[in-house]
């Protein structure tokens, strides 16, 4: 099994003993929801479960210190009114006779987690845990938070395992404080959070969480905040958050392993986020982290109180560490301008810490970005009757999205590779085959209008060819991957394409690497978008067909990647992935296959891989695990781009970006 799931029911036990509009959103049902629903799916059964255990006063001292440990524990002995008392001290908190056992088996569970991914017993993981953990600090509770589970964990790992690079992801809607101070002067961990800002007039109310606050003394650069400036953020501007902040650094940085304060209060439906962003959309979030630190994830819940969203969106990031397919994003990939604004500001901050993005163009900050308007701090919790309203429509909206989610069934296969590639990796399934006459026919005919085609090794590999890509098309596969001969690659291509497009695909991204020419006679109407890599020199000769050079750094490489190939392909959201690694195509293992599975998730993992049949079989192995759900193998150490790929890059984002609003990295003037 290669994903864990830690839980006990003990940590439903804490709950509200006395009247607090503020804190009564944070209740029991919220594990048990989720858990609920995970049982339901049949993901918790796919899943290796651990029952969680305490963490010691020990590992707690990790982060917290001795007084705050000893003064939690007591509250096991106190009354009602003895603990309504102590908990107003705290900042939107309440405490409960169980409250120490519960946070002990919190902070415990992410220490099962991390001991269980980095010992190889799984590959990845979520905790499912109450009390959260990220607004908690040395000696204070904070925020529903006792103890900070993910820092204590990232302690662990440094300590225990010896990790000198851990990258912590927070994604939950309000501003992890806690886990910032514990990190804010050590680079050996980078911490990335967005979160609801306001500027500065949502809770926590700091200014430590705005773009500015970078980290202090030789932890300049590791801390990032990215605030959003308005509610209504969705699924375009956290991809976009992802494609040009997150994952240009956490590259660069190279971590060993990936923390994840999984709050899924900034979904759709949320009273605290009041965001859009959809459940499915975590699921890309995770698949995108899963490219990083060899797919060691452990992911740990922190809030979320919609408890459709909440478990809608725990069940998609489940599936994502399964490595199931994840769903198409819905509605418009467009970020929206305050999100740029907030992404520009970000990356101004940082440029000059981090090579990733000393490499890119960058435009002035906006002036608007960085000024609070008038007005009070919004609440924890607003309960005034716009927000009813913005609540209720989020509901109607939620309701409507999981109807379309449930309709799409999973693939019965998840990978075919077809026999002369699969020598390197033994996968569970044989792909189903059509009738032989009738599979011979297609491809004689349409061997019949390419030479190259012509000879029977060539006619045998186009029919395998169309009978996997039948078989994605009707959803009896997910993906698969051919091999083709390097005579035949840019005729077999074509005849891909061309039945792709009349067999029910009705976007298709063509990812072409080495020399393979675009057909001539292919319409240029808008559901084709060619993609060539290697191709002689940077040119956009078409909204739909762009050309670039293979770069020859790691740095270029990964620029291209995530600046320009992932942005066009979240833009044009196909429903099908050619990638064609033809003759002489000059990738590395690790190249390809991180191509491979960055392209996954945008298409719903449906990606047809043609190579070379001359290629290694050491390549196509490793193309057929990462297309399978695992995660692609190291680059190696970062290198800069050359000046050369640098501007070969900003020419055809220039040109490309009025069209394709995912490559915006800053507001329009």
């Amino acid at each position: 099994m290669r994903t864990a799931l830690v839980y006990h029911e003990d940590m439903t036990a804490p709950r509200l003993l006395w009247e607090d509009p503020e804190c009564e959103i944070e209740r029991p049902e919220r594990l048990t929801a989720a858990m609920g629903l995970l049982q339901q799916r049949g993901l918790e059964q796919r899943c290796l479960r651990l029952a969680a255990g305490e963490a010691s006063e020990a590992e707690l001292g990790l982060v917290h210190s001795p007084e705050y440990v000893a003064l939690m524990r007591g509250t096991q002995a106190l009354g009602t009114e003895e603990l309504r008392a102590l908990s107003g001290q705290y900042d939107a908190v309440y405490l409960h006779p169980s409250t120490f056992h519960s946070a002990q088996l919190a902070a415990g569970a992410g220490l099962q987690l991390v001991d269980a991914v980095l010992t190889g017993a799984v590959h990845n993981g979520l905790a499912l845990v109450r009390p959260p953990g990220h607004h908690s600090q040395r000696a204070a509770a904070n925020g529903f938070c006792v103890f900070n589970n993910v820092a204590i964990a990232a302690r662990h790992a440094q300590q225990k395992h010896g990790l000198h690079r851990i990258l912590i992801v927070d994604w939950d809607i309000h501003h992890g404080q806690g886990t910032q101070y514990t990190f804010e002067d050590d680079p050996s961990v980078l911490y990335f959070s967005w979160h609801r800002y306001e500027h500065g007039r949502f809770w926590p109310y700091l200014q430590e969480s705005d773009a500015v606050a970078v980290g202090q003394g030789r932890g300049r650069g590791f801390t990032v905040n990215l605030p959003w400036n308005q509610v209504g953020m969705g699924n375009a501007d956290y991809l976009a958050a992802f494609l040009h902040v997150l994952l240009p650094l956490a590259f660069e940085f190279d971590p060993q392993l990936v923390l994840v304060s999984a709050g899924f209060d900034s979904a759709i439906g949320d009273p605290e986020g009041q965001m859009q962003a959809t459940p499915e959309c975590f699921a890309h979030l995770t698949q995108l982290l899963r490219v990083l630190a060899g797919g060691r994830v452990c992911a740990m819940l922190e809030g979320g109180y919609n408890l459709e969203s909440l478990s809608e969106s725990v069940c998609t990031t489940v599936q994502a560490l399964l490595g199931d397919p994840a769903p198409p994003l819905s509605g418009p990939m467009v970020p929206h301008r305050s999100a740029l604004e907030s992404i520009q500001s970000v990356r101004a901050a940082q440029v000059p810490h981090w090579t990733s993005l000393q490499q890119q163009d960058l435009a002035p900050v906006l002036n608007p970005s960085n000024r609070s308007p008038e007005g009070r701090p919004s609440p924890l919790l607003s309960q005034g009757p716009e927000f009813k309203a913005a609540a209720a429509q989020a509901t109607v909206a939620l309701s409507s999205l999981l109807d379309r989610l449930h309709l799409r069934p999973m693939p019965p296969v998840r990978t075919v590779a077809l026999a002369s590639l699969d020598t390197a990796l033994v996968l569970p399934h044989e792909v189903p085959h059509q009738e032989g006459s009738a599979l011979k026919e297609e491809a004689q005919s349409w061997a019949s209008l390419h030479e190259a085609l012509a000879e029977d090794e060539a006619a045998s590999a186009l029919g395998k060819v169309l009978n996997l890509l039948d078989r994605i098309l009707d959803g009896q596969v997910s993906s698969g991957i051919a091999a083709t001969p390097a005579s035949a690659a840019v005729a077999t291509l074509d005849v891909a394409i061309r039945c792709g497009l009349s067999q029910g695909a009705q976007r298709l991204l063509c990812v072409a690497v080495g020399q393979l020419d675009r057909p001539s006679d292919l319409a240029d109407d808008g559901r084709n978008l060619w993609l060539n890599i290697r191709g002689k020199e940077a040119g956009v000769l078409s909204m739909f067909h762009v050309s670039m050079p293979l770069p020859g750094t790691t740095g270029g490489f990964l620029n291209f990647l995530l600046a320009l190939v992932l942005p066009l392909a979240y833009s044009f959201r196909p429903d099908l992935v050619l990638l064609a690694l033809g003759p002489d195509h000059g990738l590395r293992d690790p190249q390809a296959a991180l191509l491979a599975s960055l392209l996954r998730a945008p298409a719903g993992c449906r990606v047809l891989a043609l190579v070379d049949e001359e290629s290694t079989t050491r390549l196509a192995g490793v193309l057929a695990q990462v297309l399978h759900g695992e995660a692609p193998p190291s680059l190696g150490p970062f290198c800069v781009a050359s000046p050369e790929d640098t501007q070969a890059l900003m020419h055809l984002r220039g040109q490309l970006e009025p069209q394709w609003k995912m490559l915006q990295v800053a507001a329009p003037a």
